[in-house]
C-alpha cells in the first residue's frame, strides 16, 4: 500500500456520482483500519461509500436518539447488545453497514465467537435506525433500509427530520409512514423501549 513521503500533506481525490469505486472484501477491512475517523460502508456489489460528517443538527438529533436507546438499554441489557454509527456489520449479502443506531438479541450475539466480535459483526442487526441528514439521498436510505430487513432485521426506522416523518420497515410488510408522531414504539423488538421525538422534530 503506498504512504504519502513523511512531511508531505495528503491529496484527496474526489469521484463524481456516476463513477463507482469498488474494494473487495480484504481491501475495505484495510482501508476502514487505517481510516478510522471516516465512516466507511460498501454495498452489497462491493462499492464503497465514504459517509462525511454531520452537521451540527444531526448530531444533536442522533445524540438524542441515542441517550434515550441507552437509558432503555442500561434497563434492558440482558436482552441484547447495542451499538453507534461506528459499528460495522458485514450482512449475509456481502454489504458492509453501520446503521445509525442498532441492536442485536442476546442470543444472537453470544453465536459470534470472541474474534468475530472484535471485527465487523457477521450479522444483520434485529433493529436498525437510520436518521436522515439534509445531504442524504432519501431514495439511497430506503434501499438501505429494504436490504436490512431482507438480510434479517426485524425492525428498522428511517426518521426524517427535514419532511418530519418516520417510515417503519417489518418483515413481510408494506412500509408503514407516520407524519411527525410524538412518540413512537419499539413494539416486540425492543419491548418497552419507546423514543420520544420531540428533539428531533427541533
Amino acid at each position: 500500500m503506498m504512504q504519502a513521503p513523511p512531511g508531505t500533506k495528503p491529496l484527496w481525490l474526489q469521484l463524481p456520482t456516476d463513477i463507482a469505486l469498488k474494494v473487495t472484501t480484504e481491501q475495505f477491512v484495510a482501508l476502514s483500519t487505517i481510516n478510522q475517523d471516516l465512516r466507511l460502508e460498501r454495498t452489497a456489489a462491493g462499492q464503497l461509500i465514504v459517509n462525511p460528517p454531520t452537521g451540527g443538527h444531526t448530531g444533536f438529533r442522533n445524540f438524542s436518539l441515542i441517550a434515550q436507546f441507552g437509558v432503555w438499554f442500561e434497563a434492558n441489557e440482558p436482552l441484547g447488545k447495542a451499538f453507534d454509527s461506528s459499528t460495522g456489520f458485514e450482512l449475509p449479502n456481502g454489504a458492509c453497514r453501520s446503521p445509525d443506531l442498532s441492536w442485536v438479541r442476546q442470543d444472537r450475539w453470544h453465536s459470534l465467537t470472541a474474534e468475530q466480535r472484535e471485527g465487523f459483526l457477521p450479522v444483520c442487526p434485529d433493529f436498525v435506525v437510520e436518521l436522515r441528514s439534509k445531504t442524504d439521498s432519501i431514495k439511497q436510505l430506503r434501499l438501505k433500509m429494504e436490504e436490512y430487513i431482507e438480510n434479517g432485521a426485524r425492525l428498522g426506522w428511517l426518521i426524517d427530520p427535514e419532511d418530519k416523518h418516520i417510515e417503519i420497515y417489518r418483515p413481510g410488510q408494506a412500509v408503514e409512514i407516520l407524519n411527525r408522531p410524538s412518540t413512537i414504539s419499539g413494539e416486540t423488538v425492543v419491548p418497552g423501549f419507546t423514543l420520544s421525538l420531540e428533539r428531533i422534530w427541533r
